[in-house]
This record gives C-alpha cells, sequence and structure tokens, in this order.
C-alpha cells in the first residue's frame, strides 16, 4: 500500500476537482495511482449521473481565451443556474476554452474536442452531479481578436483582425457581434457581401428591380432606386456594413472604424439557450 502524502491527495483534487476524503479513498484504494483513483472517482458518480443524462441542459456559460495568432470560445450548459453560476464552475469552461486553441482547424470545430478537454467535462459532471454538455466549440486565427463576454457570462463573441487595432476598438466590435440580435439590429450573417448566400442576394435583387419598374419611372432612374435597396439590404446583414453599435449617435457602418489595411476576418456568437 503506498504511502499517500498531502501533496498527492491535493493534486488529485486539483485535477478532479473532488472533495479531500473521496480523493484519499479513491488514491487508497488506487495503491497511490492517480489515473486510477480518477477512475475509480468516474466509476462511483457513474450510477449518480447515469440518472440525469437525459436531464435538460439549459443554464450554462460562455468563456473565451485569447492566445498568439488564435482565439477561441466555448459554449458549456449544465441544468442550473446556480451551478452555471458556480466560480469553480467558470474557471473550469476558461480552461477548456484555453485547450481549444490548440484545436486544428477554424470556424465551428465541435466536434474536435480533445480528451483534455472531455477529461475536464468528465470532472465536472463528477463534482458538480449535473449534466454537464460541452455544447459549442469555436477558433479562430488571425493577426489580431476582438472578444467579449457579457457580464452574465451566457453571451459572447469573438472577432479576428488581419491587423492590429487598438484595444478599446478591438472589444467594441466583439460587443457589437454580441448586441447584434433582434430587435436592435439584425444579426449579421457574413462580413461583407461575399459572405452572403448567393440564392439570397439573386432573389432580393430582383425583388427591388421588379418594384422599382413597378413605380413606372424612367428605367436609369429605377435601377438607382434598385441598387440603393439593395446596397441598405445588404448592409443590414453584413458586419461590415451594419452601424456600429457603440458609436450609433454617429450613423456610420463598422467598416469606417478600421484602420485603413487592417480587415475582418471571421467573426462568431456564442449563446446559452439558441
Amino acid at each position: 500500500m503506498a504511502n499517500l502524502t498531502a501533496a498527492d491527495i491535493n493534486a488529485l483534487r486539483k485535477r478532479t476537482g473532488m472533495g479531500m476524503m473521496e480523493c484519499k479513498k479513491a488514491l487508497t484504494e488506487a495503491d497511490g495511482d492517480a489515473d486510477k483513483a480518477i477512475a475509480l472517482l468516474r466509476e462511483w458518480a457513474g450510477g449518480k449521473m447515469a440518472d440525469r443524462g437525459d436531464r435538460e441542459a439549459s443554464e450554462g456559460v460562455v468563456a473565451i481565451a485569447v492566445g498568439e495568432g488564435a482565439a477561441a470560445a466555448v459554449k458549456v450548459l449544465a441544468e442550473t443556474d446556480f451551478a452555471a453560476l458556480n466560480e469553480d464552475f467558470q474557471g473550469a469552461c476558461r480552461a477548456i476554452a484555453e485547450e481549444a486553441l490548440t484545436l486544428p482547424g477554424t470556424g465551428d470545430v465541435t466536434g474536435s474536442a480533445s480528451d483534455a478537454m472531455k477529461e475536464k467535462i468528465e470532472n465536472l459532471r463528477i463534482t458538480i452531479k449535473e449534466n454537464i454538455q460541452l455544447k459549442e466549440i469555436v477558433r479562430l486565427e488571425g493577426r489580431s481578436f476582438g472578444s467579449y463576454v457579457h457580464t452574465n457570462h451566457k453571451q459572447g463573441a469573438l472577432v479576428s483582425l488581419s491587423g492590429e487595432v487598438d484595444e478599446d476598438l478591438a472589444k467594441g466590435l466583439a460587443m457589437h457581434v454580441t448586441a447584434a440580435v433582434p430587435p436592435v439590429t439584425s444579426a449579421p450573417l457574413a462580413v461583407d457581401a461575399d459572405g452572403l448566400p448567393q440564392a439570397d442576394l439573386d432573389e432580393a435583387r430582383k425583388q427591388y428591380e421588379d418594384e422599382a419598374k413597378a413605380t413606372g419611372k424612367p428605367e436609369q432612374i429605377a435601377t438607382k432606386i434598385a441598387e440603393g435597396k439593395l446596397n441598405k439590404w445588404k448592409d443590414e446583414r453584413t458586419l461590415l456594413g451594419q452601424t456600429y453599435i457603440r458609436q450609433l449617435d454617429e450613423n456610420k457602418p463598422v467598416r469606417d472604424y478600421l484602420p485603413s489595411g487592417v480587415e475582418i476576418t471571421g467573426f462568431h456568437r456564442l449563446a446559452v439557450g439558441s
């Protein structure tokens, strides 16, 4: 039988978040082997968790991590708001976001969760005793990033840029993406018009051209009317074209606030409940 030390027990507590007595018992039965002790803790919790697997996990948090050349955001769900507001839970979610920085690919990479991330989720299930789900993982690459998580930890956004911008603008862009939902404004579907679905663009163009022709105005004027409406339609649906939410009184689009030569290369919004 291994001679357990306080350091051994504390190390297992740090890895699992479990109580001192539970960790000591697991280590004792595992003869000091930490990995075997973790397996035992999961086994003991397994019976309890099996009864919770079908419980709805509708609460949770959004957590973000920004690294060198990459940024990541995760949405982790729990059964209760009490669990989601727990500082240990939120800290674990931030650690999961840090792990997501190393994942391959960009955009929605939920299917690429690493073993380390899955282990952290399992540990949360054991310690919190709720149905915890890693619901969404997003990873962006870029030269710089804007990030924002609302004070309730339930909404947040990432924006990637091709160059450096000041910290306030970077955060502001992420705040815009977070807040750009009805009734404030429509949620941006793409960075610019090139990212909009061609079928939707063609449908809108035809609609405005038909409406303009129906006015009976000269063709040149009707064409300008249709183009103006189409441009407004595109601006309402693109991040660069939307009126910057943090400066609504100036009534200028997001594109006007970007430094020369810097482009927004991607963005993503995460929200608990959507």
